[in-house]
């Protein structure tokens, strides 16, 4: 009686521990800054358009350096209808403009890519490629923009190879860098089910290096508009930046701000579809 007493009291508090008391809730980790930042970029651009309204209702800033927003809109109404210098309406222009820089972004896609991953998986491809970018990555398009000019003349060939150079560098780093999230262990287990070099480049490799390779598209992008302006200072006659530079001459600076806006939209609205890609494709990234 006193062992089978002293079993069932050592034996109480290990039923009653697993029975009796729960174990207590895992909390979920969430990252620092996670959630929806909407409604503070809304408020942000709420009170910005507040302030610009009465900066220039108040006659604080003069209508030279910042048009009223009445001004930007009949600006655009004019544009769209061509009311403007050159002739040539608002469509016009922006058509011209997304032509180039979308046409030199998918070329840089298309190329860089390739380069980026080859750089990452060999050092030959790395030795040879990667000189001539870090080269000239920092280098500024106006810098040799006189030099393509030389060898491409004043057409559109060289609008596009400016805008895609801009594009390029960042690309082809992003992809290398990409590479590199490929873990040893998901490359071992590749190789040690049979997997042929290309198949460990296209099922491994790749699907690692894909959200850097999201992230350099949405830099690219962004450099590909900012060199623009460079581009369509080569004898263009159309386009959103031969319009805000013909404008400038003139000092409409109702025209300069409504060319800034829109091409400022259009590369935010392609960044949003960028993001929206980035989720569907690559929805584990940024999760644990």
């Amino acid at each position: 009686m006193t062992v089978s007493h002293e079993t069932a009291s050592t034996r109480a508090p290990e039923e009653g521990a697993h029975g009796a008391a729960p174990l207590p809730a895992v909390p979920q980790f969430r990252l620092p800054g996670a959630g929806s930042s909407r409604p503070i970029s809304v408020a942000c651009i709420a009170a910005l358009l507040g302030l610009w309204w009465l900066s220039t209702a108040r006659g604080w800033v003069p209508p030279l350096f910042l048009p009223a927003p009445e001004a930007i809109k009949n600006a655009f109404l004019n544009a769209w209808s061509g009311n403007i210098q050159g002739g040539q309406s608002l469509l016009v222009h922006l058509q011209w403009s997304a032509l180039r820089v979308f046409g030199a972004f998918l070329l840089a896609v298309v190329t860089a890519v390739p380069i980026g991953i080859a750089m990452g998986a060999s050092r030959i491809a790395r030795g040879i490629f990667d000189p001539p970018i870090e080269f000239y990555r920092p280098l500024p398009p106006l810098a040799y923009l006189p030099l393509i000019v030389i060898w491409f003349g004043i057409d559109e060939t060289s609008k596009v190879i400016l805008i895609y150079l801009a594009c390029f560098a960042p690309i082809a780093l992003a992809a290398k860098a990409g590479v590199r999230s490929a873990s040893i262990e998901q490359i071992n287990a590749a190789l040690s089910l049979g997997a042929s070099r290309w198949q460990l480049i296209t099922h491994v490799i790749v699907p690692a290096a894909l959200p850097d390779i999201l992230v350099g598209l949405r830099i690219a992008i962004g450099f590909g508009w900012t060199t623009l302006v460079a581009a369509e200072m080569v004898a263009a006659t159309v386009g959103l930046g031969q319009m805000v530079l013909n404008a400038s001459n003139f000092l409409r600076t109702d025209i300069v701000v409504m060319g800034i806006l829109v091409i400022g939209l259009v590369a935010w609205s392609f960044d949003l579809l960028m993001r929206w890609v980035e989720a569907r494709l690559v929805p584990w990234r940024g999760r644990f």
